[in-house]
C-alpha cells in the first residue's frame, strides 16, 4: 500500500480551481464554501481521476466533501435510474447529515441520495432503492437487509466509499463491511476515510483497494486545531450545579456536553431543564424520531445545550458548535479527541471544558499524554466547591455520584480564576489553543472570570 508523505498537496487555492464542473461549483458556493480545507485539496484531485484513496485526518476536516464532490463530478453525465455509487457510514446520523450534505452540494445536479439506516421501516428506503437513486447512504447492518431482500441492485456501482473505518471497526461492523464488499463489482473505485488507523483497517484496506494513494493530513492522535482545552476540577456531586453556573456566560451559544451513560444523559438533562436551562438530549436508546428532533433543534439554535452520549462524537455534524463540555471525563483518550472534534470545525475556534472529579484524575491525564500537552486547570470564582454530597438513599447506592448538589452563584466582579500553568500559558481558554497553532482569528470576548 504506497505512501508518500513528502508528495506537495495539490495547489488549488479556492474551490474554483478545483476540477469541479460549474454546477457543482455553485452548490459549494450556496453553502459559502470557498477554500478547500487539506484534507479535500489533496483527495478530490485524484478521487475525480478515479483512483483509489486512503484520507486520514480528524473529524472536522472536511472529509465528507472530499469524497462526494468527486462522487457528484464523476458520475455528472452518466445516464441516471441505477445505483452508481455507495457511501457505507457507521451510524444513522452520519447517513443522514452525509444525504442531507449530498442534497445541497449536487442541488443542480440530476443525481439522487437516498439514506438507507436501521430505526425505522423498510418501505420508504425499499422504493429509493428500487427506483434507482444514484448515490446511496448507508448503515451496513440495514444495508445488508435490504441486500439479503433483493431490494438493490448493485451491478452498476462505479464508487465505493467506506467512511470513518475507525468507527466502523469499534461498533463491531466490520464483518458486515467485508460481506458487503465481497457482493460488490470487482472494477470500481474505493476510498477510505478515517481518524486513525488501526491494523484492521489497514488489513481491509489492502483486501479491498487496488494501489491506493494514501493522504495523512496532521497528527492522528491530535485535537482539531483550533480548541482550546480547560480543566475544571470539581467534586463529582457538583457537576451539575458547575454546569449550570458556566452556562451563565452567554458566549457558550451551542454546547455539546457529553455523558459516560444514556441513564446520566437523561438524568442531567432533566437537572438542566429544572434549571431553566433550554437542553435536549440524544443516545442510543432515543426513537430515530426524538434523535432527529433533538438534532434539528439543536442545529437550528432552538436548544442552546444537547446532551450526548459517545453514540454522537462522530455522529454529530454542527457548525459553530462554540463549547465541547466533557460532563463526564472518557476513560480513552482517543473519545475525548473525537468529542472535542466537534467544536473548532471548519478552521474555525472552540472551546473544550472537562468537568474533573478526583476519582478522574488519572483518565485526565492519559488524555494528556496522548495529546501532549498540559491542559490548563482553573477554579471558578465564587462558586462555592465544599458544599457536601446529599446523602444517598439506598435505592440509589452503588450509583457513580455526579449528578446532584447545589452550588453558590459566583461573584462576576470577583478575581481571574487560579490556574496552575498561568506561568506558562496566560489566561485559561486565551491566546494558544493547547496542542495548536497560534490563531490568527481573535479568540471572544469572555466575561471577566475567564
Amino acid at each position: 500500500m504506497p505512501n508518500d508523505p513528502s508528495e506537495p498537496p495539490t495547489a488549488a487555492a479556492s474551490f474554483e480551481e478545483m476540477p469541479l464542473h460549474p454546477t457543482i461549483r455553485a452548490g459549494v458556493r450556496e453553502l459559502g464554501y470557498t477554500e478547500p480545507t487539506p484534507i479535500q485539496r489533496r483527495t478530490i484531485p485524484d478521487a475525480v481521476l478515479g483512483r483509489d484513496l486512503i484520507g486520514t485526518a480528524q473529524t472536522g476536516t472536511g472529509k465528507t466533501a472530499a469524497f462526494l464532490l468527486p462522487i457528484l463530478e464523476r458520475l455528472l453525465d452518466h445516464p441516471t435510474g441505477r445505483t452508481l455509487a455507495l457511501v457505507l457510514t457507521p451510524t444513522r446520523e452520519l447517513a443522514l447529515q452525509a444525504k442531507e450534505f449530498l442534497d445541497k452540494l449536487g442541488r443542480h445536479t440530476r443525481l439522487r441520495g437516498a439514506a438507507v439506516y436501521g430505526g425505522v421501516g423498510m418501505g420508504e428506503q425499499e422504493r429509493a432503492l428500487r427506483g434507482g437513486a444514484e448515490i446511496i447512504v448507508a448503515t451496513p447492518g440495514r444495508l445488508l437487509d435490504h441486500m439479503n431482500r433483493g431490494y438493490v441492485n448493485f451491478g452498476s456501482l462505479e464508487i465505493l466509499v467506506l467512511d470513518e473505518g475507525d468507527r466502523m471497526l469499534d461498533m463491531g461492523f466490520l464483518p458486515d463491511v467485508r460481506k458487503i464488499l465481497s457482493r460488490l463489482p470487482k472494477r470500481r473505485q474505493t476510498m477510505l476515510f478515517s481518524a486513525t488507523m488501526p491494523p484492521e483497517v489497514v488489513r481491509l484496506a489492502r483486501d479491498f483497494l487496488q494501489d491506493p494513494k494514501t493522504v495523512q493530513v496532521g497528527e492522528t492522535a491530535a485535537a482539531a486545531v483550533g480548541v482550546s482545552h480547560l480543566g475544571l476540577p470539581v467534586p463529582a456531586h457538583l457537576k451539575t450545579e458547575l454546569l449550570v453556573e458556566l452556562l451563565t456566560d452567554e458566549t457558550m451559544s451551542s454546547v455539546l456536553v457529553f455523558t459516560r451513560t444514556k441513564h446520566r444523559a437523561d438524568r442531567l438533562a432533566r437537572q438542566l431543564a429544572i434549571k431553566r436551562v433550554d437542553a435536549t438530549v440524544i443516545h442510543g436508546d432515543r426513537s430515530q424520531a426524538q434523535r432527529v428532533k433533538a438534532l434539528d433543534g439543536f442545529k437550528t439554535g432552538r436548544h442552546r445545550v444537547l446532551v450526548a452520549t459517545d453514540i454522537a462524537a462522530r455522529g454529530i455534524d454542527v457548525e459553530g458548535v462554540s463549547h465541547v463540555v466533557n460532563y463526564d471525563i472518557p476513560s480513552e483518550p482517543d473519545v475525548y479527541i473525537h468529542r472535542v472534534g466537534r467544536t473548532a470545525r471548519a478552521q474555525r475556534l472552540g472551546d473544550a471544558f472537562s468537568l474533573v472529579a478526583r476519582e478522574e484524575e488519572d483518565d485526565f491525564h492519559r488524555i494528556e499524554q496522548k495529546l501532549g500537552v498540559e491542559i490548563r486547570r482553573a477554579r471558578v470564582p465564587g462558586f462555592n466547591y465544599d458544599q457536601a454530597a446529599p446523602e444517598r438513599s439506598s435505592s440509589s447506592a452503588g450509583q457513580f455520584r455526579g449528578g446532584g448538589g447545589g452550588g453558590g452563584r459566583r461573584d462576576r466582579r470577583g478575581p481571574p480564576p487560579r490556574d496552575r500553568d498561568r506561568g506558562r500559558g496566560g489566561r485559561p481558554g486565551r491566546g494558544r489553543p493547547s496542542g495548536g497553532r497560534p490563531s490568527s482569528e481573535p479568540r471572544r470576548e469572555r466575561r471577566a472570570v475567564w
